[in-house]
């Protein structure tokens, strides 16, 4: 996965979310839960994790200022 830059962090409120799990279904699950609750700029797939670990990783971000309607 890419680095995390200063400007994914740079206001109050921005977080940047790597989700570590067994299967993509899981992943997925949790953005949606917090997609749920807070604005964010999902992930639209998963990525394997490193060669010698299991599962997948999602990475996403999100925006505690907004409304997850916004």
């Amino acid at each position: 996965m890419r680095q995390i830059n200063d400007a994914h962090v740079a206001v109050p409120g921005l977080a940047v979310v790597e989700v570590a799990a067994a299967a993509d279904e899981i992943a997925v699950a949790v953005q949606k839960l917090l997609a749920a609750r807070c604005a964010i700029a999902p992930a639209d797939r998963t990525t394997p994790r490193e060669p010698d670990q299991p599962g997948v990783r999602l990475r996403f971000f999100l925006d505690l200022q907004q409304d997850a309607d916004t």
